[in-house]
């Protein structure tokens, strides 16, 4: 049941099927912060308790007409949305909406002048609403800052000088400059000598890539280390950047679409109650001999005001907002309560590697020398890579080594192999296998089966040790594995950009069984997209990356990394964990499940307790304030249930 905003609904977290497809993922909440939101309740809260007292206290110029334009007025800021937007819908051929109902119900108790009770069933349906509101107000929920992402201008050669045009504007076969720290707007081929650039956000590779002359070169990278030239080689709407955004937009269409439980309800609820009070009114003058119309009038418009589905309304919300805020005490934001209930029929997990289970630094991880004292080893090593800005040598100078400090002199890079310099007089290479191996120096075998990154160090001519340099695993990543199996989530996948070998020990460390490496964005996107060929398959994916954009968005339920994540990773998610603990994924899992059985429990008994006071009030046993008593009691055992779950 599609529907258009009304005032008092602007802020409800819409199912699937109401997203926009115009942003690729559009959760339009409007402005939750605004006070105007409650405004209509309050002024309709106020009138109603004051138009109360002033009946009770049967204020001498509060009838007639008076309290009917007290009432009316009482009523127009909460029920004027509902009205419209029920007219609305019977003008589209959906009659019997829950809008209808209301608004029928509502203005027939005005019709028989219980006026106080219309204007209580609608303030009902609106604080409701207002309920579910609250929960979700920091949700944004749509990928437009995907457009921060994207490189806004290029630096291209023209005219015997570099200018600022748009990347949709650069021609391929043009020249571009890239500034350290900038953002390569365009693919194309490295012109400078090298380049060191940090492409996670393409690749979830932790490591940052140095690249030689010639080498290609990705939009959405980012240049650390000095100016370097680029030749284009594809247009802008080609580029991976605007491939990543694609894949986003694309990949959010394809989501599963989802109806709430009450508009699924209504369908049948709705023109069953309208019908039985059509009976109520006509079918007795078959039977009764003293038959008045206006009597039987009145009690079907009591049934009608009974049968307003406003407890069963607030009772679902309700239920979800003990549970959104329940999560958001543990550190876990939902993006809106339909995605509590499908985070409950998970069964396949496909996580990230870098930042997702690993926490995306580097650490030393093992040294080993050879002939040498561990600290002095470790002092002549720091001397040399504080001549460095790689990220390497940064976990390299970390280590604390006591004792006087080394210093290097003379130290001058070898293209892609390493660092040649002289510490206290001795000759000391610090680099990869490929310098040891063009300056003679034998390297022991055993650092061939190392997948991480490994720094091997030569003294004199001398192999003196390596360093081994690694990802670390985050603290909770082995028990999170554990723990999603105990809550019958078998079916676990690791896919990361980062090198298959480094990958596949990761998974061998967490006892994940399947696991892909060397994966980039579009290659993820189809693994999943496998997954989901088998519709058994409810996928949760979980990410932190740029790269991981379009697979969170494919995914039945996608979650982020909000800590340390990419903002595009956040915006396109369906679920934030705000600490960066995989282990918060079990909790938001049984946060669900409790959460999905308290709101079955607060319906079942919304239902119950409404069919009684139905069947009493068709037999005119039951007035209007009654029912509404009988609404705000369950309302309140609602709450009460819902509580629970904080």
């Amino acid at each position: 049941m599609k529907k258009k905003k009304v005032n008092l609904r602007d802020l409800k977290p819409q199912s699937k099927e109401e997203h926009s497809h115009d942003d690729g993922h559009n959760h339009d909440h409007g402005d939750s912060s605004s006070f105007n939101t409650y405004i209509p309740a309050i002024i309709s809260f106020t009138m109603l308790i004051i138009g109360i007292g002033l009946d009770y206290f049967e204020v001498s110029f509060f009838k007639d007409w008076v309290s009917i334009i007290w009432y009316a007025i009482a009523y127009l800021p909460v029920g004027f949305p509902v009205v419209k937007e029920g007219w609305n819908s019977i003008k589209k051929g959906d009659v019997f909406t829950e809008f209808f109902l209301m608004s029928i119900a509502t203005i027939g108790a005005f019709i028989i002048g219980e006026y106080p009770e219309g204007v209580a069933v609608m303030l009902f349906y609106a604080v409701g609403e207002l309920f579910q509101n609250s929960a979700v107000n920091k949700a944004k929920g749509n990928i437009k800052a995907l457009l921060d992402v994207r490189p806004k201008e290029a630096n291209v050669y023209r005219d015997g000088d570099y200018i600022n045009v748009s990347p949709e504007n650069v021609n391929i076969g043009e020249k571009i400059q890239i500034r350290v720290g900038e953002k390569i707007p365009l693919d194309g081929i490295l012109l400078s000598d090298k380049a060191s650039l940090n492409t996670s956000a393409l690749t979830g590779e932790s490591k940052p890539d140095t690249i030689q002359k010639e080498a290609k070169v990705y939009a959405g990278s980012i240049n650390l280390e000095s100016v370097i030239e680029v030749e284009v080689t594809n247009k802008f709407e080609d580029s991976s950047i605007a491939r990543i955004l694609d894949l986003v937009q694309n990949a959010t269409a394809r989501k599963s679409k989802t109806e709430l439980f009450i508009r699924q309800f209504a369908r049948i609820y709705t023109p069953i109650v309208v019908f039985l009070a059509i009976g109520v009114t006509f079918i007795p003058y078959f039977f009764v001999d003293d038959y008045v119309f206006r009597d039987w009038l009145y009690r079907a418009l009591i049934f009608l005001v009974i049968s307003c589905p406003c407890a069963l309304v607030i009772s679902i919300p309700l239920g979800y907002f003990g549970g959104l805020g329940a999560a958001s005490k543990n550190g876990i934001l939902f993006k809106g309560a339909s995605f509590l209930d499908a985070i409950t029929k998970i069964n396949t997990l496909v996580m990230d590697k870098t930042g997702t289970v690993t926490k995306g630094v580097f650490k030393i991880k093992e040294i080993k020398t050879i002939g040498w004292n561990e600290t002095e080893f470790m002092q002549y090593l720091m001397a040399m890579e504080e001549q460095s800005t790689h990220p390497i040598a940064k976990a390299i100078l970390e280590y604390k080594a006591k004792g006087e400090d080394f210093e290097a002199t003379e130290v001058s890079e070898i293209a892609g192999k390493g660092l040649r310099g002289i510490v206290n007089g001795k000759t000391v290479l610090v680099g990869n296998k490929a310098l040891m191996t063009s300056n003679n120096i034998d390297v022991p075998s055993e650092t061939e089966s190392i997948v991480e990154s490994i720094v091997l160090v030569a003294i004199d001519n001398q192999f003196a040790g390596y360093v081994v340099i690694a990802d670390e695993l985050k603290e909770d990543a082995k028990e999170t594995i554990t723990a999603l199996h105990k809550v019958g989530i078998k079916n676990i996948m690791m896919l990361s950009g980062d090198k298959d070998s480094i990958t596949q020990q990761v998974a061998k460390e967490l006892n994940i069984e399947n696991a892909k490496g060397g994966l980039l964005p579009e290659d993820k996107l189809k693994e999943v997209e496998i997954l989901k060929k088998n519709p058994e398959n409810k996928i949760a994916f979980i990410g932190d990356g740029i790269n991981d954009a379009p697979v969170l968005a494919a995914s039945n339920v996608g979650i982020a990394m909000g800590g340390l994540g990419s903002d595009v990773a956040i915006e396109t998610a369906d679920v934030i964990i705000q600490t960066d603990q995989p282990s918060k994924v079990v909790r938001a899992i049984k946060i669900s499940r409790s959460t999905r059985k308290v709101v079955w429990q607060n319906i079942i008994l919304a239902f119950g307790v409404k069919v009684i006071v139905l069947i009493l009030g068709a037999g005119g046993l039951a007035t209007m304030w009654e029912a509404v008593f009988a609404d705000v009691g369950v309302a309140l055992l609602a709450i009460l249930n819902a509580v629970r779950l904080q």
